[in-house]
Protein backbone atom coordinates (compact mmCIF):
# COMPACT_ATOMS: atom_id res chain seq x y z
CA UNK A 1 0.00 0.00 0.00
CA UNK A 2 1.49 3.41 -0.80
CA UNK A 3 1.44 6.94 1.13
CA UNK A 4 -1.41 8.08 -1.38
CA UNK A 5 -3.26 5.25 -0.87
CA UNK A 6 -2.90 5.69 2.95
CA UNK A 7 -3.91 8.92 2.41
CA UNK A 8 -6.91 8.67 0.69
CA UNK A 9 -7.67 6.20 3.48
CA UNK A 10 -7.38 8.16 5.95
CA UNK A 11 -9.11 11.53 4.24
CA UNK A 12 -12.38 9.10 3.46
CA UNK A 13 -12.15 8.08 7.58
CA UNK A 14 -12.36 11.45 8.50
CA UNK A 15 -14.75 12.69 6.16
CA UNK A 16 -17.38 9.94 6.11
CA UNK A 17 -17.13 10.28 10.50
CA UNK A 18 -17.94 13.98 10.36
CA UNK A 19 -20.51 13.85 7.59
CA UNK A 20 -22.55 10.86 9.80
CA UNK A 21 -21.77 12.36 13.24
CA UNK A 22 -22.25 15.95 12.76
CA UNK A 23 -19.44 16.92 14.57
CA UNK A 24 -15.62 16.75 14.37
CA UNK A 25 -13.67 13.91 15.61
CA UNK A 26 -12.60 14.16 19.53
CA UNK A 27 -9.29 14.45 21.19
CA UNK A 28 -10.65 12.71 23.87
CA UNK A 29 -12.15 9.58 22.23
CA UNK A 30 -9.39 7.31 22.01
CA UNK A 31 -10.99 5.82 18.89
CA UNK A 32 -10.96 9.05 17.22
CA UNK A 33 -7.59 10.40 17.85
CA UNK A 34 -6.19 9.15 14.48
CA UNK A 35 -8.30 11.40 12.94
CA UNK A 36 -7.32 14.49 15.34
CA UNK A 37 -4.04 13.58 14.37
CA UNK A 38 -4.33 13.64 10.95
CA UNK A 39 -6.26 16.60 10.58
CA UNK A 40 -3.85 18.53 13.13
CA UNK A 41 -0.87 16.95 10.69
CA UNK A 42 -2.68 18.18 7.52
CA UNK A 43 -2.94 21.98 9.17
CA UNK A 44 0.61 21.13 10.02
CA UNK A 45 1.86 20.77 5.94
CA UNK A 46 -0.54 23.33 4.56
CA UNK A 47 0.68 25.95 6.59
CA UNK A 48 4.19 25.38 5.86
CA UNK A 49 3.04 25.20 2.37
CA UNK A 50 4.54 21.27 2.19
CA UNK A 51 1.19 19.49 1.71
CA UNK A 52 0.90 18.39 -2.34
CA UNK A 53 -1.07 20.09 -4.94
CA UNK A 54 -3.60 17.08 -5.35
CA UNK A 55 -4.03 16.39 -1.11
CA UNK A 56 -4.53 20.16 -0.70
CA UNK A 57 -7.80 20.61 -2.68
CA UNK A 58 -9.23 17.59 -0.63
CA UNK A 59 -7.82 18.85 2.20
CA UNK A 60 -9.36 22.46 2.26
CA UNK A 61 -12.28 20.57 1.50
CA UNK A 62 -12.57 18.87 4.39
CA UNK A 63 -11.31 21.79 6.61
CA UNK A 64 -14.03 23.76 4.96
CA UNK A 65 -16.50 20.61 6.10
CA UNK A 66 -15.03 20.78 9.38
CA UNK A 67 -15.54 24.58 10.11
CA UNK A 68 -19.37 23.73 9.96
CA UNK A 69 -19.65 21.75 12.86
CA UNK A 70 -17.22 23.57 14.77
CA UNK A 71 -17.64 24.26 19.11
CA UNK A 72 -20.96 22.55 17.94
CA UNK A 73 -22.86 21.51 21.04
CA UNK A 74 -23.45 17.72 20.94
CA UNK A 75 -25.40 17.03 24.27
CA UNK A 76 -29.36 18.75 22.89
Amino acid sequence: MTQDERWQIRYNEVKTFIETNHRNPSKYNPEESLMVHFLKRGRKLMNAEELAEPRLGLFKELLALREMYKRKNQYK
